[in-house]
């Protein structure tokens, strides 16, 4: 990437949403939602199972068009200049997608291969990452053969072959070990803050949320219903406990957590 087009880059959000609506027949999973994600930024999206998370961030990697509304990576419209958008970005589903019968070299090879990588500097990315998340024993090994976490640590290693600019993870820490999720922590700010990158990070561990975090945004049955960083949200709800106490504060009712039998 040139200076002048990194410098450009950088002058706008990592990703821009506005007024987002996706709407499923009569059902409204996203309603106007509008927020800003800056450069170098750890941004968590927490919200109970069914509040649009998972919509909002398949929207964001263009794998479903909004209803209404828009949204921006680097000010490319991830609509109407998708492969611009896509460039910039590393998408990481809840359930990844994986050619079962290439190895994990193979499988590496084939992504760097779609985005025009020269297999110099993707084995080196491979020798790279492969190494930091455990993986160059089984590197041969068929995909069939991979466990969940490590079929998840080839994700991650694959996305960020290509140096994006943005990060967008959907459920980062399930099936992985104590150690491998420590990594991916220390992973993230390392990226934010000495690359500059944007990370868009959903999940359900409020504990890596409280751990990685600049700032949180929550949403509720379709609603984004608070955006900004850990002490704000304490000022908000006016209690000095956990993310998760807070978290349930704002998002639970009297219904919706039983008490214990």
């Amino acid at each position: 990437m040139g200076v002048e087009q990194q410098t450009s880059e950088c002058s706008h959000p990592a990703i821009r949403i506005d007024h987002l609506t996706k709407c499923y027949g009569n059902v409204v999973a996203v309603r106007d939602l509008s927020l800003e994600v800056r450069p170098g930024e750890v941004f968590t999206f927490l919200g109970p199972n069914g509040a649009g998370k998972t919509t909002t961030i398949k929207t964001l990697a263009g794998l479903l068009r909004p209803t209404n509304g828009q949204a921006f990576i680097f000010n490319h419209n991830i609509q109407t200049e998708p492969v611009e958008a896509k460039k910039l970005i590393g998408y990481i589903p809840d359930h990844p997608y994986l050619y079962e019968k290439l190895s994990g070299r193979d499988f590496f090879h084939f992504i760097a291969d779609l985005f025009g990588i020269d297999r110099a500097r993707a084995n080196q990315r491979m020798e790279e990452y492969f190494e930091l998340f455990d993986l160059t024993a089984t590197a041969d090994d068929l995909i069939e053969n991979y466990s969940h976490g490590m079929r998840q640590k080839l994700v991650f290693s694959v996305s960020l072959m290509h140096d994006p600019r943005v990060l967008i993870v959907d459920e980062p820490m399930v099936g992985l070990d104590p150690h491998s999720a420590r990594i991916l922590k220390t992973l993230f700010r390392r990226k934010a803050q000495k690359e500059g990158m944007a990370v868009f990070l959903s999940t359900h561990t409020l504990s890596v949320a409280e751990e990685v975090a600049d700032r949180i945004g929550i949403i509720h049955r379709g609603d984004l219903i608070f955006v900004g960083s850990l002490g704000e949200m304490r000022a908000r709800v006016g209690e000095s406990g956990t993310l998760e106490d807070m978290f349930l504060t704002m998002t639970g009712t009297p219904e919706d957590i039983a008490e214990p039998k």
